[in-house]
Order: C-alpha cells, then sequence, then structure tokens
C-alpha cells in the first residue's frame, strides 16, 4: 500500500511539473490587408483588429487604440466598443516610413494589448545621422591605444560544461587597459585541427553567458563576451542586482564626454575579442563572424566596419542605429537618446555620431544577415531598415513581421544556418 502511495503521488508530482502557464486565452490580433505588411507610398493600410477568447470573437468589447507614424501617434487616443469583437482601422503615409496601430483592451481588471506595424516603400527610409569628421580617426586611435595593452589572456576550464566533442573554458584577457577586462565563453572544438571561428555579442544588460557549445559541436571556435569586466559565471542574483545598481542606465551614461561614453571600452572590448580569436593557434586564419541581437546586432555592425578580419556578420534588430532620427520627427533606434530629451544638448548630438550604428554601417565591406520584425518597439523598423539601405556591401534579409524585440524559432533556426554556411565556405 505504501508503495503505491508513493508511485501515485510521484505521478502527480511529474504531472504537476509538466503541467504549465502558457499564452493567454484571450488575445487581441492586429493584421494588415497586404501578407508581406508592405505598402507603397500613398496606398491605404487596412488593419483588421480582433479581440479574440478561446480563438473566437468576444463580444461588445470596449477597446482604446491609437495610431499614426511609428513613435509619433496621432489624434490620441480613442475608444471604440465592438459589437462582435472586430473592427478595421486605416493608416496611409506619404513619406518611406511606417505605420503603426496599438490596441488594448481591459477584460476582468486585465489589460490585454497588442501592436502592428505597416511598412511604406522602406527600402527608400533614408537615416539622419551625421558622421563626425574626425569619426575615422577617433576609432583608430582608440584602437591602437588599446592594443598598446597586452592582452594577457587567462584560461580556466569549465568540465561540468565540456562534451565529448567540445571544452568549454571561462576566459578573459585585457581590453583597453591594463586590468579593464573581458570575460567570455570559449568553445573550442576536442579534435585538433584549424577551425573558423564566431564571436558571440551581448545584448544590453547584465547576465552569465553559457556559450555556444553547439556550433562548436560543428566545427567552429565559439567566443561569447560580456561587455561590463565581470567574470561571466557567477550566480544570476549577482547580476541582477548590479544591472539595479551600478550599471543601471550604462547605456546612457556621460553620452557629452566621448572619452568616457561606456561604449567607447564596450566598442573596443568587441575589437579586443577579435583581437584574441586571431591569437589562438586553432583559428584557421581565414573565417571570422560576429553575431549579436539588439545592442549585439550593433557590435556586430562596428566589428564588421571596424576590424577587416571579420568575413560575415549576423546583425537581429541592431540596435544604436539612426539616434537623431526623433529630432527629425523620424522613428530612431535603442537607447532613443532624443526622443524623450528635447533639450537637443548639441554636444550630445555629436558625441552620438560616434555611436550610431549608421556610421558603421557606411564602412562595412563583408557579407551580413539581417532580420528584424515589423512589432519592435525597442528597436523600431524604422531605424532598422534605415541601417539595411546604409549597407553598400552583399547582404541579405529575412523579415519576421509578427515579431517585437524577439526571435521565432524557425528565425532562430535560419540565423544559425546561413552563419555556419558563411563560416564553413
Amino acid at each position: 500500500m505504501r508503495k503505491t502511495c508513493l508511485l501515485l503521488l510521484s505521478l502527480l508530482f511529474t504531472v504537476a511539473i509538466e503541467a504549465q502557464i502558457r499564452g493567454n486565452n484571450i488575445n487581441v490580433t492586429i493584421a494588415p490587408n497586404h501578407n508581406d505588411w508592405n505598402y507603397k507610398v500613398g496606398e491605404t493600410a487596412v488593419f483588421t483588429v480582433r479581440i479574440l477568447r478561446s480563438n473566437t470573437p468576444i463580444e461588445n468589447v470596449e477597446v482604446e487604440y491609437e495610431q499614426g507614424p511609428e513613435m509619433y501617434p496621432v489624434g490620441g487616443k480613442k475608444k471604440a466598443t465592438l459589437k462582435n469583437g472586430e473592427m478595421t482601422l486605416k493608416g496611409k503615409m506619404n513619406t518611406p516610413g511606417f505605420y503603426r496601430v496599438n490596441v488594448s483592451a481591459t477584460i476582468g481588471g486585465k489589460k490585454y494589448s497588442n501592436t502592428c506595424a505597416a511598412a511604406f516603400s522602406p527600402e527608400k527610409i533614408k537615416p539622419w545621422a551625421e558622421c563626425p569628421a574626425d569619426f575615422d580617426e577617433f576609432w583608430s586611435n582608440t584602437l591602437a591605444e588599446a592594443r598598446k595593452v597586452d592582452l594577457d589572456p587567462h584560461l580556466e576550464l569549465l568540465p561540468e560544461r565540456c562534451t565529448k566533442d567540445v571544452n568549454v573554458y571561462e576566459v578573459n584577457y585585457n581590453n583597453n587597459a591594463w586590468g579593464s577586462k573581458i570575460y567570455g565563453i570559449l568553445c573550442m572544438p576536442v579534435k585538433p585541427g584549424k577551425y573558423p571561428a564566431l564571436l558571440r555579442v551581448p545584448g544590453a544588460g547584465c547576465r552569465p553567458y553559457g556559450g555556444d557549445v553547439w556550433m562548436a559541436s560543428q566545427g567552429v571556435i565559439t567566443l561569447e563576451i560580456g561587455i561590463h569586466g565581470i567574470p561571466v559565471t557567477m550566480n544570476q542574483v549577482v547580476y541582477d542586482r548590479l544591472h539595479n545598481g551600478a550599471l543601471n542606465g550604462y547605456w546612457e551614461a556621460n553620452l557629452d564626454n566621448r572619452e568616457k561614453m561606456p561604449y567607447k571600452r564596450i566598442f573596443t572590448g568587441a575589437i579586443r575579442s577579435i583581437d584574441y580569436i586571431a591569437s589562438l593557434p586553432e583559428w584557421d586564419g581565414k573565417n571570422l563572424g560576429v553575431t549579436g541581437s539588439s545592442q549585439g546586432g550593433m557590435l556586430s555592425l562596428v566589428c564588421a566596419a571596424l576590424d577587416s578580419r571579420v568575413t560575415c556578420y549576423g546583425a537581429v534588430h541592431a540596435a544604436m542605429c539612426d539616434h537623431t532620427a526623433s529630432l527629425h520627427g523620424q522613428a530612431c533606434g535603442w537607447p532613443h537618446y532624443f526622443y524623450y530629451d528635447k533639450t537637443r544638448d548639441e554636444k550630445k548630438v555629436k558625441n552620438s555620431g560616434y555611436f550610431d550604428g549608421i556610421n558603421f554601417a557606411k564602412r562595412i565591406k563583408c557579407k551580413g544577415w539581417f532580420s528584424f520584425g515589423y512589432n519592435d518597439e525597442v528597436v523600431p523598423p524604422t531605424s532598422a531598415w534605415a541601417t539595411y539601405n546604409t549597407v553598400t556591401a552583399p547582404k541579405e534579409m529575412s523579415l519576421y513581421q509578427q515579431t517585437a524585440h524577439f526571435w521565432y524559432q524557425e528565425q532562430w533556426d535560419e540565423w544559425v544556418a546561413w552563419l555556419l554556411k558563411e563560416l564553413k565556405k
């Protein structure tokens, strides 16, 4: 009897673990009437809005909505009652850009919302970013000064992360000054040989890293880095406290001083990571890729622009592009420096040019893969398209219109497959 009870308890515990909360039963859906979500300037986009419970319309539901050019809705928020759970909204633009619709409904005391943006002649979107006259000199001098410091690399094997095919290490080396460190996870194929390499650069924030063991198992040296000069194998709580404390808002610190702006050290650290990869005797000396999303997408642009050893890059919803667009009434990239700050501090405006993805995109000569979504409000597709349009080197784009600041499994699979194909040529 006791054994039977234990077995039943074990089964109940297993069921409890597997029964997870997934999504919402109530959803707001918004879809444009063009399957590719693209329109020509002057055309009218029709958005169908549905409020659904169990995938069927909710009758007599009240919604609140706003619409207009991306980041610049017009006419304020409006309300409507949807008798059959559905309504249509229309939008039109006379200049290239994105028209966004935001809709929310409060049901049972809980707010449900969604957004949808349609593109109008996106291939014609132009950036507003101005390039400082000494941009190239600034970054050339910055890297030359950093390279006076020996990398002095240190590796520590992480046995618990190793596999039969891949050795995994935590590595650190000097960045732009002695003791100013870059930490990362290096994954090296066990089998002796020469391999292509991939640098994975991080999105904004502060977190531990696991390393790209899978790509290394496919015969690629991988290095996944942090940017804050701290080990990347500590407990999550340490990073949470740093994110909410000393590193809170690091992305906008000292924008009025290009020498003290954190991204000067961060961008330099990404290039020094390429220096480290190039020092590895296992690197094949030919194929080197860089990839990341959001802030990591921007760092990919930086590496591709500043280092000729980079042969390919993958930039997914790249942040930090076209900072000053908002000064001209056009959607700007994260962190939206001048969208909320209307003072137009000329020193900040000028300095932002040294850290603007548009100015790096202009200088790229290797092949790139871009991917982003039209529903992204962190990295607006207006800025993503402006960046893509700026690149003159060979490039590919894979749109996943419905995504916001995340990616789908199919998008990830395509991203990884593209990198592997380019690196193994």
